[in-house]
Protein backbone atom coordinates (compact mmCIF):
# COMPACT_ATOMS: atom_id res chain seq x y z
CA UNK A 1 0.00 0.00 0.00
CA UNK A 2 1.33 3.46 -0.86
CA UNK A 3 1.93 5.72 2.19
CA UNK A 4 -0.61 8.35 1.10
CA UNK A 5 -3.21 5.78 0.07
CA UNK A 6 -6.82 6.33 0.99
CA UNK A 7 -9.37 3.66 1.87
CA UNK A 8 -10.32 3.16 -1.78
CA UNK A 9 -6.79 3.15 -3.20
CA UNK A 10 -5.90 -0.21 -4.82
CA UNK A 11 -3.06 -2.22 -3.32
CA UNK A 12 0.10 -2.25 -5.43
CA UNK A 13 1.54 -5.67 -6.25
CA UNK A 14 5.33 -5.68 -6.50
CA UNK A 15 8.19 -8.17 -6.74
CA UNK A 16 11.77 -7.81 -5.55
CA UNK A 17 14.14 -6.72 -8.27
CA UNK A 18 16.97 -9.08 -9.16
CA UNK A 19 19.60 -6.46 -8.34
CA UNK A 20 18.64 -6.58 -4.66
CA UNK A 21 20.10 -10.07 -4.54
CA UNK A 22 19.20 -12.03 -1.42
CA UNK A 23 18.25 -8.98 0.58
CA UNK A 24 14.90 -9.83 2.09
CA UNK A 25 11.86 -7.59 2.21
CA UNK A 26 9.75 -7.84 5.36
CA UNK A 27 6.48 -6.36 6.53
CA UNK A 28 7.02 -2.72 7.48
CA UNK A 29 9.88 -2.06 5.09
CA UNK A 30 9.88 1.26 3.26
CA UNK A 31 10.74 0.50 -0.35
CA UNK A 32 11.33 2.25 -3.65
CA UNK A 33 9.12 1.12 -6.53
CA UNK A 34 9.38 1.38 -10.29
CA UNK A 35 7.01 0.19 -12.96
CA UNK A 36 3.24 0.07 -12.85
CA UNK A 37 2.07 1.29 -9.44
CA UNK A 38 -1.55 1.81 -10.52
CA UNK A 39 -2.77 -1.21 -8.57
CA UNK A 40 -5.00 -2.28 -11.45
CA UNK A 41 -5.58 -5.96 -12.22
CA UNK A 42 -2.45 -7.53 -13.67
CA UNK A 43 -0.23 -4.54 -12.84
CA UNK A 44 3.19 -5.40 -11.41
CA UNK A 45 5.81 -3.07 -9.98
CA UNK A 46 9.38 -3.82 -8.90
CA UNK A 47 11.02 -3.16 -5.53
CA UNK A 48 14.38 -1.60 -6.35
CA UNK A 49 15.37 -0.09 -3.01
CA UNK A 50 14.87 -0.92 0.66
CA UNK A 51 15.28 2.06 2.97
CA UNK A 52 17.37 1.79 6.11
CA UNK A 53 15.28 0.35 8.91
CA UNK A 54 14.83 2.54 11.99
CA UNK A 55 13.74 -0.42 14.10
CA UNK A 56 13.75 -4.20 13.68
CA UNK A 57 11.76 -6.57 15.88
CA UNK A 58 13.31 -10.04 15.87
CA UNK A 59 12.70 -13.40 17.46
CA UNK A 60 14.16 -16.90 17.33
CA UNK A 61 12.51 -20.27 17.86
CA UNK A 62 14.94 -21.07 20.67
CA UNK A 63 16.92 -19.11 23.28
CA UNK A 64 20.20 -20.93 22.83
CA UNK A 65 22.38 -19.63 20.00
CA UNK A 66 24.20 -22.99 19.97
CA UNK A 67 21.11 -24.69 18.56
CA UNK A 68 19.91 -24.53 14.95
CA UNK A 69 16.64 -22.95 16.08
CA UNK A 70 18.49 -20.35 18.13
CA UNK A 71 20.68 -19.38 15.20
CA UNK A 72 17.68 -18.97 12.90
CA UNK A 73 16.77 -15.35 13.43
CA UNK A 74 13.39 -14.16 12.15
CA UNK A 75 12.56 -10.54 11.50
CA UNK A 76 8.98 -10.09 12.67
CA UNK A 77 8.51 -6.55 11.36
CA UNK A 78 10.56 -3.52 10.39
CA UNK A 79 10.00 0.13 11.31
CA UNK A 80 7.46 -0.51 14.06
CA UNK A 81 6.92 2.15 16.70
CA UNK A 82 5.02 0.03 19.19
CA UNK A 83 4.78 -3.63 20.24
CA UNK A 84 1.26 -4.49 21.36
CA UNK A 85 1.47 -7.60 23.53
CA UNK A 86 -1.97 -9.21 23.40
CA UNK A 87 -2.74 -11.43 26.40
CA UNK A 88 -6.03 -12.89 27.53
CA UNK A 89 -6.99 -12.60 31.20
CA UNK A 90 -8.65 -16.02 31.01
CA UNK A 91 -9.22 -18.86 28.55
CA UNK A 92 -6.23 -19.12 28.11
CA UNK A 93 -4.83 -17.62 31.33
CA UNK A 94 -2.16 -14.90 31.15
CA UNK A 95 1.50 -15.90 30.77
CA UNK A 96 3.76 -13.29 32.29
CA UNK A 97 6.81 -15.28 31.18
CA UNK A 98 5.79 -14.72 27.56
CA UNK A 99 5.03 -11.06 28.23
CA UNK A 100 8.49 -10.67 29.81
CA UNK A 101 10.08 -12.11 26.68
CA UNK A 102 8.18 -9.68 24.47
CA UNK A 103 9.26 -6.78 26.68
CA UNK A 104 12.90 -7.80 26.31
CA UNK A 105 12.49 -7.98 22.52
CA UNK A 106 10.74 -4.59 22.43
CA UNK A 107 13.38 -2.80 24.48
CA UNK A 108 16.15 -4.48 22.46
CA UNK A 109 14.52 -3.27 19.24
CA UNK A 110 14.01 0.24 20.59
CA UNK A 111 10.22 0.21 20.29
CA UNK A 112 7.62 0.99 22.95
CA UNK A 113 5.55 -1.79 24.53
CA UNK A 114 1.82 -1.73 25.17
CA UNK A 115 -0.03 -4.48 27.03
CA UNK A 116 -3.47 -5.26 25.62
CA UNK A 117 -5.48 -7.45 28.00
CA UNK A 118 -8.39 -9.19 26.26
CA UNK A 119 -11.36 -11.15 27.65
CA UNK A 120 -11.61 -8.68 30.53
CA UNK A 121 -15.21 -9.84 30.96
CA UNK A 122 -13.93 -13.21 32.24
CA UNK A 123 -11.34 -12.07 34.80
CA UNK A 124 -9.93 -8.95 36.40
CA UNK A 125 -6.53 -7.46 35.53
CA UNK A 126 -5.22 -6.89 39.07
CA UNK A 127 -2.78 -9.81 39.16
CA UNK A 128 -1.18 -9.00 35.83
CA UNK A 129 -1.16 -5.24 36.32
CA UNK A 130 0.25 -5.67 39.83
CA UNK A 131 3.06 -7.84 38.49
CA UNK A 132 4.19 -4.95 36.26
CA UNK A 133 3.44 -2.14 38.72
CA UNK A 134 7.08 -1.07 39.04
CA UNK A 135 7.47 -0.77 35.26
CA UNK A 136 4.53 1.60 34.75
CA UNK A 137 3.79 -0.49 31.68
CA UNK A 138 0.90 1.07 29.73
CA UNK A 139 -2.06 -1.24 29.29
CA UNK A 140 -5.57 -1.28 27.90
CA UNK A 141 -8.48 -3.58 28.73
CA UNK A 142 -10.68 -5.09 26.02
CA UNK A 143 -14.10 -6.68 26.48
CA UNK A 144 -16.31 -8.13 23.73
CA UNK A 145 -18.94 -5.42 24.24
CA UNK A 146 -16.65 -2.42 24.76
CA UNK A 147 -15.74 0.23 22.24
CA UNK A 148 -12.11 0.37 21.23
CA UNK A 149 -11.65 4.13 21.53
CA UNK A 150 -8.93 3.88 24.19
CA UNK A 151 -6.95 1.39 22.11
CA UNK A 152 -7.42 3.35 18.88
CA UNK A 153 -6.05 6.46 20.60
CA UNK A 154 -2.90 4.53 21.57
CA UNK A 155 -2.51 3.22 18.01
CA UNK A 156 -3.08 6.51 16.23
CA UNK A 157 -0.15 7.86 14.24
CA UNK A 158 1.97 4.77 14.87
CA UNK A 159 2.94 1.49 13.27
CA UNK A 160 2.02 -1.12 15.89
CA UNK A 161 2.80 -4.82 15.69
CA UNK A 162 0.49 -7.20 17.54
CA UNK A 163 1.93 -10.39 19.05
CA UNK A 164 0.36 -13.01 21.28
CA UNK A 165 -0.24 -16.66 21.95
CA UNK A 166 -2.85 -18.40 19.82
CA UNK A 167 -6.30 -18.19 21.35
CA UNK A 168 -5.91 -14.86 23.13
CA UNK A 169 -8.32 -13.12 20.77
CA UNK A 170 -5.79 -11.27 18.66
CA UNK A 171 -7.46 -12.00 15.32
CA UNK A 172 -10.86 -11.07 16.76
CA UNK A 173 -9.37 -7.80 17.94
CA UNK A 174 -7.87 -7.11 14.50
CA UNK A 175 -11.24 -7.74 12.84
CA UNK A 176 -12.87 -5.26 15.22
CA UNK A 177 -10.21 -2.63 14.51
CA UNK A 178 -10.24 -3.22 10.75
CA UNK A 179 -13.65 -4.66 9.77
CA UNK A 180 -12.46 -5.49 6.24
CA UNK A 181 -9.44 -7.47 7.49
CA UNK A 182 -11.28 -10.83 7.55
CA UNK A 183 -8.59 -12.47 9.68
CA UNK A 184 -9.37 -16.09 10.53
CA UNK A 185 -10.65 -16.68 14.06
CA UNK A 186 -10.16 -19.95 15.97
CA UNK A 187 -11.28 -21.49 19.25
CA UNK A 188 -9.53 -22.40 22.48
CA UNK A 189 -9.29 -26.07 23.41
CA UNK A 190 -10.34 -27.52 26.75
CA UNK A 191 -6.76 -27.38 28.06
CA UNK A 192 -6.36 -23.70 27.32
CA UNK A 193 -4.46 -23.81 24.04
CA UNK A 194 -5.51 -21.84 21.03
CA UNK A 195 -5.32 -22.92 17.42
CA UNK A 196 -3.06 -20.99 15.09
CA UNK A 197 -5.38 -18.98 12.87
CA UNK A 198 -3.21 -16.23 11.34
CA UNK A 199 -0.54 -17.80 9.14
CA UNK A 200 1.39 -14.76 7.94
CA UNK A 201 2.16 -11.22 9.08
CA UNK A 202 0.15 -8.53 7.33
CA UNK A 203 0.12 -4.73 7.63
CA UNK A 204 -3.34 -3.17 7.84
CA UNK A 205 -4.26 0.49 7.62
CA UNK A 206 -6.55 1.50 10.48
CA UNK A 207 -9.72 3.22 9.26
CA UNK A 208 -10.21 6.87 10.10
CA UNK A 209 -12.88 7.68 12.65
CA UNK A 210 -15.26 10.66 12.32
CA UNK A 211 -14.30 12.18 15.69
CA UNK A 212 -10.51 11.88 15.30
CA UNK A 213 -8.10 13.95 13.25
CA UNK A 214 -4.75 12.91 11.83
CA UNK A 215 -3.21 9.59 10.93
CA UNK A 216 -5.15 6.65 12.44
CA UNK A 217 -2.03 4.47 12.20
CA UNK A 218 -1.18 0.99 10.99
CA UNK A 219 -1.28 -2.38 12.72
CA UNK A 220 0.73 -5.45 11.79
CA UNK A 221 -1.03 -8.69 12.66
CA UNK A 222 1.33 -11.63 13.21
CA UNK A 223 0.74 -15.37 13.49
CA UNK A 224 0.09 -16.66 17.01
CA UNK A 225 3.30 -17.92 18.59
CA UNK A 226 4.03 -20.49 21.28
CA UNK A 227 7.43 -19.12 22.22
CA UNK A 228 9.44 -15.97 21.67
CA UNK A 229 13.09 -17.01 21.51
CA UNK A 230 15.69 -14.45 22.54
CA UNK A 231 18.94 -15.95 21.24
CA UNK A 232 19.53 -12.73 19.29
CA UNK A 233 19.57 -10.71 22.55
CA UNK A 234 22.84 -10.68 24.49
CA UNK A 235 22.82 -11.88 28.09
CA UNK A 236 23.66 -8.32 29.18
CA UNK A 237 20.74 -6.88 27.22
CA UNK A 238 18.23 -9.25 28.81
CA UNK A 239 18.26 -7.01 31.85
CA UNK A 240 16.81 -4.15 29.75
CA UNK A 241 13.50 -6.01 29.83
CA UNK A 242 13.56 -5.86 33.63
CA UNK A 243 14.10 -2.17 34.45
CA UNK A 244 12.76 -2.80 37.96
CA UNK A 245 15.84 -4.93 38.63
CA UNK A 246 18.49 -2.72 37.05
CA UNK A 247 19.12 -0.52 40.08
CA UNK A 248 19.50 -3.62 42.21
CA UNK A 249 22.60 -4.67 40.26
CA UNK A 250 24.58 -1.57 41.33
CA UNK A 251 26.01 -3.45 44.32
CA UNK A 252 26.80 -6.61 42.35
CA UNK A 253 30.47 -7.59 41.91
CA UNK A 254 32.06 -6.94 38.49
CA UNK A 255 30.91 -9.37 35.80
CA UNK A 256 28.22 -10.78 38.07
CA UNK A 257 26.18 -13.37 36.14
CA UNK A 258 23.08 -12.60 38.29
CA UNK A 259 22.27 -16.31 38.51
CA UNK A 260 20.72 -17.94 41.57
CA UNK A 261 23.97 -19.73 42.46
CA UNK A 262 25.98 -16.48 42.56
CA UNK A 263 26.33 -15.84 46.29
CA UNK A 264 27.37 -12.20 45.89
CA UNK A 265 24.59 -11.19 43.49
CA UNK A 266 22.80 -8.19 45.00
CA UNK A 267 19.48 -8.92 43.30
CA UNK A 268 18.39 -11.31 46.05
CA UNK A 269 18.83 -8.60 48.68
CA UNK A 270 17.06 -6.11 46.40
CA UNK A 271 14.01 -8.39 46.22
CA UNK A 272 14.15 -9.26 49.92
CA UNK A 273 14.05 -5.54 50.72
CA UNK A 274 10.75 -5.36 48.81
CA UNK A 275 12.08 -3.26 45.95
CA UNK A 276 11.05 -5.74 43.23
CA UNK A 277 8.63 -8.62 42.84
CA UNK A 278 10.40 -11.97 43.46
CA UNK A 279 8.53 -13.40 40.47
CA UNK A 280 10.25 -10.85 38.25
CA UNK A 281 13.67 -11.99 39.44
CA UNK A 282 12.65 -15.61 38.93
CA UNK A 283 11.52 -14.83 35.39
CA UNK A 284 14.77 -13.02 34.61
CA UNK A 285 16.80 -15.95 35.89
CA UNK A 286 14.71 -18.41 33.88
CA UNK A 287 15.64 -16.47 30.75
CA UNK A 288 19.31 -16.51 31.74
CA UNK A 289 19.13 -20.27 32.31
CA UNK A 290 17.36 -20.92 29.02
CA UNK A 291 20.19 -19.20 27.13
CA UNK A 292 22.58 -21.86 28.39
CA UNK A 293 20.24 -24.72 27.51
CA UNK A 294 19.03 -25.21 31.07
CA UNK A 295 15.47 -24.11 30.38
CA UNK A 296 12.80 -24.63 27.78
CA UNK A 297 11.10 -21.56 26.25
CA UNK A 298 8.05 -23.73 25.59
CA UNK A 299 7.64 -24.71 29.25
CA UNK A 300 4.24 -23.07 29.30
CA UNK A 301 2.94 -25.56 26.75
CA UNK A 302 3.60 -28.37 29.21
CA UNK A 303 1.94 -26.51 32.08
CA UNK A 304 -0.85 -24.49 30.48
CA UNK A 305 -2.94 -24.19 33.63
CA UNK A 306 -0.44 -22.15 35.64
CA UNK A 307 -1.34 -18.46 35.35
CA UNK A 308 1.31 -15.80 35.81
CA UNK A 309 4.07 -18.28 35.03
CA UNK A 310 5.87 -19.87 32.14
CA UNK A 311 6.95 -18.52 28.79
Amino acid sequence: MLPDAGPDTPTVTAMRARELGRKSVVVGDRVGLVGDVSGTDGALARIVRIAERRSVLRRTADDDENTAEGRLERVVVANADQLVIVSALADPPPRTGFIDRCLVAAYDAGIEPLLCLTKADLAGPDQVVGYYAELELPYVLVRPDCDLDALRALLAGRVSVLVGHSGVGKSTLVNRLVPDAARAVGVVSAIGRGRHTSTSAVALRLPATPDADGDPGWIVDTPGVRSFGLAHVSAESLLHGFPDLVEGTVDCPPNCPHTADEADCALDAWVTAGKADPRRLASYRRLLASRSGEGDPREVERNPGDPLAGS
